[in-house]
């Protein structure tokens, strides 16, 4: 019995390392600077939300979010895209410490009100925020911090080409995890990842 016993707590023991060392990675390149390891960070931002808000990274403050690159009139991957990232939204509306950050790459057309109508035909009311501003601004963030794709091109349907990912930021403007968009399994990866996600903030 008291093997038996023995086998059962290095059973539970094992388990609960590998709970513990459940943890999402940081991508990106990071740079070592004498013992500490820098990872890339989401760089400062300003747009405005469907509220004609002004959207900072300090919107962001002690909260995770799940950002991604459309424009309503996309022909293509976008409606797939916001359906998915729609259903992760219902999962986490409640929760205040998870936030969603849609960027137009059509902000010629995407104007605020027609931002705000979409977000008014799919009920969405707090904590996604669709937001516009300078297009070069977009599609700079889109490639420097978001390892995103976001550029005019006429041959393309719709007339620009974008990249059809989901990306997971930690509360540190870390990119934690990127998704297919268009992938209901990626979209419910995405779901069990902000669930770790928030649990490894709660613990720090």
């Amino acid at each position: 019995m008291k093997k038996i016993a023995l086998i059962l707590l290095h059973s539970l023991l094992v388990i609960s390392c590998e709970k513990a060392q459940e943890k999402l990675p940081i991508l990106g390149n990071p740079i070592v600077k004498g013992n500490e390891t820098q990872y890339p960070r989401i760089k400062d931002f300003s747009f405005k939300n469907q509220d004609s808000l002004e959207i900072t990274n300090k919107t962001f403050d002690d909260r995770i979010y799940i950002a991604d690159f459309i424009f309503l009139s996309c022909p293509s991957i976008c409606p797939k895209m916001n359906v998915q990232l729609k259903k992760v939204y219902d999962v986490y509306k409640t929760n205040d410490e998870v936030l969603f950050l849609s960027h137009t790459i059509d902000p010629d057309h995407d104007t605020i009100p027609r931002l705000k109508a979409y977000t008014v035909d799919h009920d969405i009311k707090k904590n996604w925020h669709f937001v516009t501003g300078n297009r070069d601004s977009i599609y700079k963030i889109a490639t420097e911090s978001y390892f995103a794709t976001a550029y005019p091109d006429k041959n393309e349907p719709g007339g620009f080409v974008h990249s059809g990912g989901f990306l997971l930021i930690d509360k540190n403007r870390h990119v934690r995890g990127v998704y297919d968009g268009t992938n209901p399994k990626e979209t419910t990866r995405l779901i069990a990842d902000v669930k770790v996600l928030l649990e490894e903030s709660s613990t720090k």
